[in-house]
């Protein structure tokens, strides 16, 4: 009958949701089952960065390398070759050299992203090996050549890790590391959502909002690890000259293949192979008529020209 007909097409209806989502639920767990397996993987790594004392102290930053080697674990390559130096408290100190030369292995053992083959790295007399890592890093402030942003505002980036954001400290750090002006330009300024890895941003602004995330934490030690090569000259003269503002009195360590980058620290290394063969200030180290950093600047001096 047609009644009997309408209360079967009824019937259907009633069932094709369910039977639907069914197949659709099951789709999700498989798919979140493959998802946690990748997460257990990376949760379950052990790392071989520990604490020997899990000191927790508050920072000056006097940095001593003291005979530093270091070989890389996964390549065996020697990376830096009895590395010695000390970087006082408040002062800057730069790290020039060629690719491959060794600089930022520096800020990667003083980060303790990795241990020391032999030799000892100490903070305030410390061995960095002593100090809880999230204390020691909480106060370092690292501003990497490969940046990362996440897929999220400019506000969020910058504020990132800290635990109560302040508006005027985000806001003037912005305007340290240059960036502020562009962002303002933003139709949503600092609430402009960036994109995965900083994709709508250049890559003079993604290292420049990198550089306001490091100095809002107002770190102990400042790291700059060749955190200007992406900009121009002019914008790099812009940035230096409000670094200069941010790192007096903080101990801070400016690593660069520029010689513009490096000029006003006060003291320079000059990194060959893993090794120290100069160290001085921008002058002294001109007057080696013979040296590298004199030979890295007329060969940047030509470039700039041509």
């Amino acid at each position: 009958t047609t009644g009997t007909i309408a209360e079967f097409i009824i019937y259907v209806n009633l069932l094709t949701w369910p039977v639907a989502a069914l197949g659709w639920t099951s789709s999700l767990v498989q798919r979140a089952e493959a998802s946690q397996a990748r997460i257990n993987e990376f949760l379950d790594e052990k790392t071989n960065i520990v604490s020997r004392r899990d000191e927790a102290k508050e920072i000056t930053g006097d940095i001593v390398f003291d005979h530093v080697t270091f070989t890389y674990p996964d390549t065996g390559i020697t990376a830096l070759h009895d590395v010695s130096f000390r970087l006082r408290p408040g002062h800057t100190l730069a790290i020039i050299g060629n690719t491959g030369s060794g600089k930022s292995t520096v800020a990667a053992l003083l980060c303790r992203l990795y241990d020391v083959t032999s030799g000892d790295i100490r903070i305030d007399g410390t061995d960095v090996r002593d100090y809880a890592l999230t204390s020691l890093r909480e106060q370092i402030g690292y501003v990497p050549q490969d940046v990362f942003l996440f897929s999220d505002s400019i506000r969020n980036n910058i504020n990132f890790g800290l635990d109560q954001p302040d508006e005027a400290r985000m806001q003037q750090a912005a305007k340290d590391a240059d960036v502020y002006d562009n962002i303002i330009r933003f139709p949503e300024g600092f609430d402009t959502r960036v994109g995965e890895r900083g994709i709508t941003l250049s890559g003079g602004q993604k290292q420049r909002v990198s550089m306001a995330r490091a100095l809002v934490k107002e770190p102990k030690i400042l790291i700059l690890d060749d955190s200007l090569s992406a900009v121009d000259t002019k914008t790099e003269n812009v940035i230096l000259g409000a670094l200069q503002r941010v790192m007096k009195g903080r101990t801070s360590l400016l690593i660069s293949h520029r010689v513009s980058s490096v000029k006003l620290a006060d003291e320079i290394l000059v990194l060959d192979d893993g090794r120290i063969v100069q160290h001085g200030t921008h002058a002294a180290l001109m007057a080696e008529a013979g040296g590298l950093y004199r030979a890295l600047y007329e060969r940047q001096l030509q470039a700039e020209e041509a």
